[in-house]
């Protein structure tokens, strides 16, 4: 039994780690100490599978092959097993002793070690219930709630963290007593009667006095020196050069904010982008009007039918994934010593929310048709603005698409999202005069730059896949016809 929790405890992705409890916990019911061999044999192909596919695989297969045993030892079972607790998001507490209930700090995801505490939502004697929120972890990527997952209530009784407190992986962010909850403290956070008044502050209560409000200074008016009063003990202060005045006027003209946790990390990440990679950027242009006119021509059937507005992106989404799978250096990445080939294409799409960017993650978008492609990203653009994207939908990626084109970039050289190798910008389309045939028109042309890993892309690989870019936006039949 202990090889079992052992050999299953090294999974340590959230998704793996709902995915198994999900598949175990049907599949443990009504089997004994007599079945764990063999599931025992199956993990192993869980531990050593190279991709969380293959290990998700390996845990379907390990449900589907295990036969059914006797019930004895099933209760056993469950409760030593790692996952225990894990709740429908991941956020686990761990039983450590009979009535008391430790709530911990749950996965962040395989690249993220520790995050802030950014909010607590419960303090010492709340009563806590099922999925009730306890605090709130700021990672790097999102927010991550910290939820009590035991079915049977309890109440605070530690909180042994404080907002702004760096936490970790498994640290205990409260403490909770199991046992029978009053019924009048059934509410989350219930507030005390209205007709039940404050008490009285100790001493002779006498109404406070009105401040007497000096008169403000005019605007840009320089502050009075204070001098202390003759015969004051107050010692005054060393004469030394006075401070240097703001240069654009008094107080109030700037505010100092600390940064958070995701723009830091931003910020790290792309210090460290210009630091590892040899960055080179090459650029094309790419006529539009073929592309305007499909989607023109199509935009309200495609609405009719798929419930979703036919956008540009999914376009640019499917000729960067054939143009990937035709020049498979741009979908590469370095690894030490070793180039690691990825023969699935997982493209990042960039969102810009108010705390800052991030990059949900289209899965195998090679194989997803246009409609697919306009759900999933208006799907994780919603998330993204009332930060509910999860760790997972952010997780991994091969290649990156920016749009600056919305905001009215005309051309950047964006950089690259580690641990990629090269990433897609697009910008604004606007009309300009070019020459078709003998004629000078108004084409709407946009300008689209890679920037690339020049340690491992040649300059010919990036024009490659760069004009396989531009001839599919340029002729969108070319991927119907496979041409």
């Amino acid at each position: 039994m202990s090889s079992l929790v052992n050999g299953f405890a090294s999974c340590r992705a959230s998704a793996l780690r709902l995915t198994a409890r999900a598949l175990f916990e049907t599949l443990l019911e009504g089997q004994g100490e007599a079945a764990t061999s063999k599931i025992f044999r199956q993990l192993q192909n869980v531990k050593t599978a190279a991709h969380s596919r293959g290990l998700v695989t390996s845990i379907e297969q390990a449900a589907a092959t295990t036969s059914s045993a006797a019930t004895t030892g099933a209760c056993s079972i469950r409760s030593s097993l790692p996952w225990v607790g894990v709740g429908a998001r991941g956020f686990r507490s761990s039983i450590s002793a009979a009535d008391e209930v430790k709530v911990v700090v749950p996965s962040m995801g395989d690249s993220i070690s520790e995050g802030t505490l950014c909010a607590l939502e419960k303090q010492v004697g709340d009563v806590v219930r099922e999925d009730d929120v306890i605090a709130q972890v700021e990672t790097d990527k999102v927010t991550i709630d910290v939820r009590y997952t035991m079915a049977k209530p309890g109440k605070v009784t530690s909180i042994p963290v404080k907002v702004d407190d760096t936490v970790v992986l498994d640290q205990v962010i409260a403490v909770v007593e199991q046992g029978d909850v009053p019924e009048a403290a059934a509410g989350e956070g219930q507030a005390a009667p209205e007709d039940e008044a404050p008490p009285p502050p100790k001493g002779d209560a006498t109404p406070e006095e009105p401040k007497k409000e000096e008169p403000a200074a005019a605007p840009g008016a320089k502050p009075v020196p204070q001098t202390p009063a003759a015969g004051s003990d107050a010692a005054s202060p060393p004469q030394s050069e006075p401070p240097s005045e703001p240069p654009f006027g008094g107080p109030g003209r700037e505010r100092r904010v600390k940064m958070t946790r995701m723009r830091k990390r931003v910020a790290e990440r792309l210090k460290g982008a210009q630091n590892t990679y040899a960055m080179l950027s090459t650029f094309n242009e790419i006529d539009m009007t073929n592309l305007i006119a499909m989607r023109n021509k199509y935009k309200d059937a495609f609405l009719e039918k798929h419930n979703v507005k036919l956008g540009f992106m999914s376009a640019f989404v499917k000729a960067a994934a054939d143009a990937l799978m035709m020049v498979p250096a741009v979908n590469a990445v370095i690894d030490g010593d070793d180039i690691v080939y990825r023969d699935y294409v997982d493209i990042s799409i960039a969102v810009a929310t108010p705390k800052g960017l991030v990059v949900p993650v289209l899965r195998d978008c090679d194989k997803m048709s246009y409609a697919e492609i306009e759900k999933t990203i208006n799907r994780y653009g919603a998330k993204a603005r009332d930060g509910t994207l999860s760790i997972d939908e952010m997780a991994g990626g091969t290649f990156t698409i920016s749009n600056g084109g919305v905001f009215g970039s005309m051309l950047s050289t964006p950089i690259i999202n580690p641990p990629q190798s090269a990433i897609l910008g697009m910008h604004a389309t606007i009309n300009r005069p070019m020459v078709v045939g003998k004629e000078i028109l108004p084409r709407p042309m946009m300008y689209v730059a890679l920037t690339y890993d020049h340690r491992l892309i040649d300059g010919r690989e990036a024009v490659t896949f760069l004009r396989r870019v531009k001839e599919v936006i340029e002729d969108p039949s070319r991927l119907l016809l496979e041409l």
